[in-house]
């Protein structure tokens, strides 16, 4: 049993981490938007901010909490005997539930950018993207797409 542990515990926090984050970058399409017209404009970055978006757990948080609270309930299972054990099992179970869930949680998080934007035509708007390119104030940038699928690429 004392050898499962370090499994499990490798196992809960490479799996906390399985939010599909690719979707928030500039540089990747959904399946619905290839092979379908984009409309271009053009602006300048205003400003820029350094953000995060919390992406959502596949497994609707489930393998953090869940991972956590099997961990700690086996971890807990290892200290006293007969009662004590049962409320250090609980105990563990308890406290690998709330880490596990902070855990799945802070790895779902990405690192992302909030650009103020003057379009040509003298709009200004606000986009969240994935920060995996660096942008700057005062950049010319093609805007792609409208609504929830605009994305921010260099001009």
């Amino acid at each position: 049993m004392k050898r499962l542990i370090p499994v499990l515990a490798i196992g809960v926090l490479t799996l906390a981490g399985c939010a599909n984050t690719a979707p928030y970058g500039g540089d990747v399409y959904r399946g619905s938007q290839a092979q379908t017209g984009q409309t271009v404009t053009f602006g300048t970055i205003t400003a820029l901010r350094q953000v995060q978006i919390q992406a959502d757990s596949r497994a609707g948080g489930i393998i953090g909490t869940g991972g956590g609270a099997v961990l700690g309930g086996l971890l807990g299972r290892q200290v006293g005997g007969g009662s004590g054990r049962q409320l250090a099992t609980a105990a563990g179970a308890i406290g690998g539930a709330v880490a596990g869930s902070g855990i799945e949680e802070s790895a779902n998080r990405v690192r992302a950018w909030e650009m103020e934007i003057r379009r040509d035509d003298g709009q200004d708007i606000v986009v969240v993207q994935k920060a995996d390119r660096n942008f700057q104030a005062g950049q010319r940038v093609r805007l792609i797409g409208s609504g929830a699928n605009l994305s921010v690429a260099p001009y």
